[in-house]
């Protein structure tokens, strides 16, 4: 369903539309200029002792000042870090009685059950500092035993001579009834002042304690550093003259006040990623195409999402932190499978002289050998650079100069060992870091039902086109696109996203069975909490949309898919439509369904819209098929196939609409480098992407 009301609220001055995006080696900025028309790039190196300072020198690069911008715009690693690091705050953990050790036993999931070093998740709390809350709601929400304050202040005084950080809140049922959570919030607030709390209530509206119990711990747990982050930035932004508003990127790819992402920092976990998918989006509804994998690749990880039928791929919860180990965060997110391969990712011989390529990453800091800043192991980008695939003069349009013979001393500790040549090293390098990253891409196709070699797929960050071509070749898909300006493609994603706020209720009824009024009414409130929010923000939307979606199973299965279904299916109170749309959605993800069957209704959710101004698309001039003489930098000697072939260099922003480049070849920019292999070919679209065909002349 679809309404629109139009802005009445005036905007803040400023012509700026600034969106930051920290990354594990680089910070990128993607600034529009709406009264000139004008997009500009920056980056800098992130500074993860300080990064607030980064994001500076960010700006510094772009020739932004924040004091021209209206709107911030942000996404970081930060949540994600500190969960995956366990650099978190000391954190506490309130439960009703009786369920102390929910959060430890988990599902009890054993993935590979003859796996004799199988470790089970570690939870961020121990049971030293998980406490027992005398009261008991029932699973209607009725109450069963009454609230024990005086036990609860006990409590809290307890956990404030202990010098806890942070309180996560987990009572049974309380998605029903949130009247007791939110008691005990308020006495720890009274007993702890200062402190960080979180009840699950706030975060989650679904059954599911375990999964619950984990979402607001891991919210506690890194809150603290995130609620401080964040306040320095603003405090950052105001003092120098920064009048307009803070938006933070959620890892839906939706917007939502810095002041909310302070207290609900676990809804901004994958916000850079997110930002990417959401660009990719954009991308299919310029250039008009529907399917798209989104493929980013940074410094540290790889990343891949997926556009399907025009939207993201949203998933209701996900695993953070591999699946053998992970632990589960059940908000709203974009589905997005990620592994530990970046350019920064380091090589090392193991047991057996085996070579591993990441999940270690130099980081920005030493950051890979051959930028010369005290690394010595080999990474993927040295291998980069010694296969003549970068140009150590030309790094970041030559304001960073790569070292050649540390990149060469640190390939030797891999090649010696293994009797091979530096450049064989460093190709093999590159072929383990392809293998790695076509996991990420078979993760969000292959294991969802969808076949990857349908898809064009999009690649951007930094060190993505580079790999491109590798990785299509891998998995077989045939049409690749570099956005422009790839390396700061996140950061641009982030101008095309709007205000966002997502609601789910756990309701459990019989399709069947259960009145239209009932489900409407659940409907209907979420919406209004939605349009009330939106109404509420700072900057007044041009629109709002609103998509209805529904966890549905069959009688008697455990596990839900969740379903979108569109408003006619409720103005016509049309079951048997609703059931076709659950059964088409179970064939793709499991290959069966069962039309026959009977189905349930276990949640329902909403999905509330406020959609902002986007930047105008921008056109290249016209060209030949030749590129022109200006577009060619000259030739070096590239690694392919086995031996260095002597390969055309071309500078992208020569290149003019309808230009064609057969591989092998390479197209230079600031913050990346495409790789066109023998086989391959490209053409310059009207909008300035590289359409690349892999393995195909055009």
């Amino acid at each position: 369903m679809v309404t629109k009301q139009r802005s009445t609220n005036p905007r803040s001055g400023g012509h700026l539309r600034l969106a930051v995006d920290i990354g594990g080696t680089f910070t990128d900025l993607a600034a529009f200029d709406e009264s000139a028309g004008r997009l500009t790039f920056g980056k800098a190196l992130s500074t993860h002792h300080a990064l607030v300072e980064g994001i500076q020198n960010t700006l510094d690069d772009a020739g932004a000042d924040v004091k021209d911008a209206y709107l911030f715009l942000h996404g970081s690693t930060i949540a994600i870090n500190t969960l995956l690091e366990r650099t978190g705050a000391k954190t506490a953990l309130l439960i009703t009685r009786g369920f102390r050790d929910v959060y430890e036993i988990g599902r009890i999931n054993r993935p590979d059950s003859y796996n004799l070093f199988f470790q089970k998740h570690e939870p961020l709390v121990k049971r030293s500092w998980r406490h027992e809350v005398n009261e008991r709601l029932m699973a209607d929400g009725s109450v069963h035993e009454e609230l024990d304050e005086p036990h609860v202040r006990a409590l809290a005084k307890d956990l404030r001579t202990r010098g806890v950080e942070a309180v996560a809140i987990l009572l049974l049922h309380s998605y029903r009834n949130a009247a007791h959570e939110s008691r005990v919030k308020e006495i720890i607030a009274e007993e702890i002042p200062g402190v960080f709390v979180s009840a699950s209530h706030e975060l989650s509206q679904e059954y599911r304690e375990f999964e619950r119990a984990s979402t607001v711990v891991a919210n506690a747990y890194i809150g603290p550093r995130v609620d401080r982050y964040l306040g320095e930035l603003d405090q950052h932004l105001r003092q120098r003259d920064f009048s307009g508003d803070f938006f933070t990127v959620q890892s839906t790819g939706g917007l939502f006040p810095a002041s909310e992402a302070r207290a609900q920092c676990v809804r901004m976990l994958e916000s850079g990623p997110a930002a990417g998918v959401i660009g990719t989006q954009a991308l299919c509804k310029q250039l008009g195409f529907s399917d798209a994998i989104a493929f980013d690749m940074g410094g540290t990880t790889a990343k891949a999402g997926v556009i399907l039928n025009g939207q993201p791929l949203i998933t209701g919860a996900a695993l953070i932190g591999g699946y053998e180990r992970a632990l589960p965060i059940q908000i709203p997110m974009m589905d997005i499978f990620e592994v530990g391969t970046g350019g920064g990712s380091i090589a090392r011989l193991i047991e057996g002289k085996a070579l591993r390529v990441g999940p270690e990453s130099a980081g920005s800091q030493p950051g890979p050998a051959c930028y010369g800043r005290g690394g010595h192991e080999p990474t993927v980008t040295d291998a980069n650079l010694l296969l003549g695939r970068l140009d150590p003069d030309h790094f970041l349009g030559g304001t960073m100069k790569l070292d050649v013979k540390a990149a060469q001393t640190a390939m030797n500790s891999i090649a010696q060992p293994l009797g091979l040549s530096v450049a064989e090293a460093a190709d093999g390098i590159l072929r383990i870091a392809v293998t790695a990253m076509s996991y990420a891409v078979k993760g969000v196709t292959t294991e969802r039902g969808l076949d990857a070699g349908a898809f064009t797929m999009v690649v951007y960050g930094g060190a993505g086109p580079l790999h491109a071509s590798g990785i299509a070749r891998e998995i077989g898909i045939k049409r690749v696109l570099i956005p422009f300006s790839p390396g700061h493609f996140s950061a641009y994603g982030m101008l095309f996203s709007d205000l966002r706020y997502d609601y789910v209720r756990s309701c459990f009824y019989k399709l069947a069975a259960v009145p239209f009024e009932t489900i409407e009414n659940i409907y209907a409130e979420m919406e209004a909490r939605g349009r009330e929010a939106i109404a509420n923000a700072a900057v007044a939307p041009d629109g709002i949309q609103i998509t209805r979606f529904a966890d549905m199973r069959y009688v008697g299965q455990e596990h839900a898919v969740t379903v979108e279904l569109p408003h006619a299916l409720f103005e016509s109170q049309n079951r048997d439509g609703i059931k076709r749309a659950f059964d088409a959605v179970h064939l793709q993800r499991y290959g069966t369904s069962a039309p026959k069957e009977m189905a349930d209704l276990v949640s329902l959710r909403v999905t509330v819209i406020g959609t902002l101004k986007k930047p105008p698309l921008q056109q290249l001039a016209q060209g030949n098929a030749e590129p022109a003489k200006d577009a060619l930098r000259g030739k070096r000697p590239v690694y392919f196939r086995g031996g260095m072939v002597e390969t055309p260099v071309y500078a992208r922003n020569e290149l003019l609409v309808g230009n064609r480049i057969a591989g092998p070849a390479l197209i230079e920019e600031h913050a990346s480098t495409t790789v066109l292999a023998p086989g391959d070919a490209l053409i310059v679209d009207a909008f300035g992407n590289l359409d690349m065909a892999v393995g195909s002349v055009r």
